[in-house]
């Protein structure tokens, strides 16, 4: 039989200290490793065992071990980094919470975003030290993404569909993500473009010569990532019904068909819901409005982009279509499924956090 271990002495807080650590919990410019710390003692306060804590924490035995530790030894003050050998620190913590949090909540008079300049010199600390300081705690203010939540009212049905056709797709059926690449540009650079050399890039001139467009439509099989493509110039539902067509002949008659596409007025006139009643094996399944990043295709309209388009030089129409051809043949020769991983609950619950950060931000 194996011998229990050592009992371990239970850890109780008072309601200042629970306060202390809740509040570092809720606060944004708190270290990650405080933030943990201040969490496994929380948790170990509820009576779990070291065991039960690391597994609902997802951090190692030892890990608990040490700061409950330290906690038990020296209350709060255990749970902040012991000091470490070397010259003195000249920042002190309350130095480097004052430039976190004018960081995170407030902006300079003059600019939309500090600086480490700026900041230093409303801080009074060197440059170096402001730029240490956000290296460590991962700050980038003249950095900055943009994103648009969708407000379909269908949106968490349409996520389940479309993702449960991902992950769990049906049989005796092809699910194709379907799209239209419009507005290919043929551009022609006004000066030839000089090669790159050792030491030197390729350098193109910033000016270019339009030679007309074409419209990519494309259905991407997510099960082995082949595609089928059609080049239209222009991206009517005339054309949108042609490139269905296409896929009703290249897809096996024995199986069902799966599409799944954005909610762009083409693909629901009523023509095309007259091809589709003659068409009963194909089911359609619509992306939330805004949403674009739920349709697979689009990943791939973006190795195109990279790979063919974006450096490429056409001097015309003819000369674009073909290259895109030539690209589309060598990828279903050596075809890349984008393998989906997230379940729809991840995604909802992203959102959710999302729209929690909007609604308290204050603005």
């Amino acid at each position: 039989m194996s011998r229990p271990g050592p009992r371990i002495p239970p850890l109780s807080l008072t309601d200042a200290q629970r306060a202390v650590l809740e509040g570092w919990l809720r606060r944004r410019s708190t270290a990650q490793a405080l933030a943990q710390r201040a969490r496994i003692v929380l948790v170990c306060a509820e009576g779990h065992s070291i065991m039960e804590v690391s597994r609902l924490l997802k951090v190692a035995p030892d890990t608990v071990r040490t700061w409950r530790r330290r906690f038990l030894e020296h209350g709060l003050d255990g749970l902040c980094d012991e000091p470490r050998p070397g010259v003195p620190r000249k920042i002190s913590d309350a130095d480097v919470e004052r430039v976190i949090v004018k960081t995170l909540q407030e902006t300079p008079k003059n600019a939309t975003h500090w600086s480490t300049r700026s900041m230093a010199a409303a801080t009074g600390m060197s440059q170096s030290a402001v730029s240490r300081i956000w290296r460590a705690f991962a700050l980038a203010p003249h950095r900055s993404q943009t994103f648009k939540l969708s407000t379909d009212p269908h949106f968490i049905d349409k996520v389940r569909d479309v993702v449960g056709l991902y992950l769990d797709p049906p049989e005796k059926a092809l699910v194709l993500c379907v799209d239209e690449k419009s507005q290919i540009q043929a551009l022609d650079r006004s000066q030839p473009v000089l090669p790159m050399m050792p030491g030197v890039p390729e350098r193109r001139s910033h000016d270019y010569v339009r030679s007309g467009t074409t419209t990519l439509f494309a259905a991407l099989e997510v099960a082995t990532g082949k595609v089928i493509g059609s080049l239209h110039r222009r991206h009517r539902a005339t054309e949108f019904k042609k490139f269905l067509a296409k896929v009703d002949k290249t897809v096996p008659p024995t199986l069902e068909v799966h599409l799944i596409l954005d909610n762009y007025a083409t693909h629901k006139t009523p023509g095309v819901k007259k091809w589709l009643l003659a068409h009963p094996r194909f089911h359609l399944h619509f992306t939330p409005t805004s949403a674009s990043w739920l349709n697979l295709v689009e990943r791939w309209f973006g190795e195109l982009t990279q790979k063919r388009l974006k450096r490429g030089v056409h001097r015309s129409v003819q000369a674009l279509e073909r290259d895109v051809r030539a690209w589309l043949a060598d990828w279903n020769n050596h075809p890349k499924p984008f393998v989906w991983t997230k379940t729809a609950d991840e995604i909802l619950d992203k959102v959710a956090a999302y729209c929690h950060r909007i609604s308290d931000s204050g603005h």
